[in-house]
């Protein structure tokens, strides 16, 4: 996982994201209804991006902080509204980073992260560090993917990320001392005209940060007529799969669970 090309994508892609990460936004909105009904002084969102999210639990939850998080430093020119003393009653801080290394706000009410997880590297010292970051009765909320996520491109290319099964990510929240509260998940199809503008979606979103390989003439036309063949609809349209898991769970005390 090479997290300084992952948010190189990502940065080239700000611009962009906002009109084209239609699964992403309702994934966002999703997870905020999603959010137990609790008062939360600190909230601290891991992978905030573009702010969809981030816009969401202002709305919603009205904490006195809002620690938000990415990888690429460049996010924050798409934050200036959330940075801003726009809303006074509750203080936004930004924090570039990697959020796997880098260190979590302690006493937090809430950690919460949409559509990032799958690029960490090594999730159970992630869940360990965030039941350490989160207060006595905190809550860790968060969104990624699953086996079945944009598999017309794994199986056109041979290429994609390894995701995580939800038996996994319940084991390894349990055993980071969190009690899972809700585990969900659904797929979603989006179409598009040519396998072309899959592509670019997937370009226009920051979704190519483990793609290495140059794009030729060649490579490009072989790839959209096995992409038509097998991903056609009967209208003549392609399509492409996000599978998106939701997971919440609430913090246990270590020394009484282990009782």
């Amino acid at each position: 996982m090479d997290k300084t090309l992952i948010a190189r994508c990502f940065a080239q892609a700000r611009n962009t994201y906002g009109r084209e990460a239609h699964v992403q936004l309702q994934v966002a909105r999703r997870m905020a209804s999603m959010l137990p009904a609790i008062s939360p002084r600190r909230v601290v969102e891991l992978g905030c991006g573009t702010g969809n999210l981030s816009r969401l639990l202002l709305e919603r939850l009205h904490p006195q902080e809002l620690w938000l998080n990415d990888l690429c430093p460049e996010m924050a020119d798409c934050l200036t509204d959330l940075l801003g003393p726009a809303d006074r009653h509750t203080h936004v801080s930004f924090h570039p980073g990697d959020a796997e290394t880098m260190e979590l706000p302690r006493d937090t009410g809430l950690i919460v992260s949409c559509s990032t997880l799958q690029w960490f590297t090594d999730l159970p010292p992630f869940f360990c560090r965030c039941h350490d970051a989160l207060s006595r009765e905190g809550w860790l909320a968060f969104s990624t993917f699953g086996e079945d996520n944009l598999k017309e491109i794994r199986a056109v290319t041979g290429h994609g990320l390894a995701y995580p099964g939800m038996e996994e990510l319940t084991r390894w929240m349990t055993g980071a001392g969190f009690q899972v509260t809700h585990a969900s998940e659904e797929v979603r199809t989006m179409t598009f005209a040519h396998p072309a503008d899959v592509l670019r979606h997937l370009k226009q979103t920051g979704v190519t940060g483990t793609e290495k390989r140059m794009w030729t003439r060649g490579r490009l036309q072989a790839f959209c007529d096995e992409y038509r063949q097998r991903f056609s609809t009967r209208q003549g349209e392609v399509e492409l799969t996000y599978h998106v898991r939701y997971m919440i769970g609430k913090r246990l005390d270590l020394s009484h669970h282990n009782l």
